[in-house]
């Protein structure tokens, strides 16, 4: 089974910025698209980012997409999320996620979310910025 840990997580000025990271274990880790999903303090969890898992196509959700860049290496097991311009409302839990079947259009349209549409959850990395 494939398990995942986020790492890059920490506190960060307004305008700044954090990459995150995934690292994933199992041999088919590298056969999953992989999502980012964060979740505010009393919040719903929203979708952050995905890519395929080949890396050749990212999404992003639309509020997002000018200041996140997801990205991976083809054959490597490391997915990052490079935030700039960080903003307090960034402020969240950010988790990794994997081996979904749930196309990531459909995040993009508004799709809840939820942890059982993904088969594998990491612990999260903790995102705070504030001043």
């Amino acid at each position: 089974q494939v398990q995942v840990a986020e790492s890059g997580g920490g506190l960060v000025q307004p305008g700044g910025s954090l990459r995150l990271s995934c690292v994933g274990s199992g041999s088919t880790f590298r056969h999953y698209g992989v999502s980012w999903v964060r979740q505010a303090p009393g919040e719903e969890l929203e979708w952050v980012s995905g890519i395929y898992a080949d890396g050749s196509q990212q999404f992003y959700a639309a509020s997002l997409k000018d200041r996140f860049t997801i990205s991976r290496i083809k054959g490597q097991d490391t997915v990052y999320l490079q935030m700039d311009n960080l903003k307090p409302e960034d402020t969240a839990m950010y988790y990794c996620a994997t081996a979904s079947k749930v196309p990531f259009s459909e995040w993009i349209a508004g799709r809840v979310v939820t942890r059982s549409d993904w088969g594998s959850w990491g612990q999260g990395t903790q995102v705070t910025v504030s001043s």
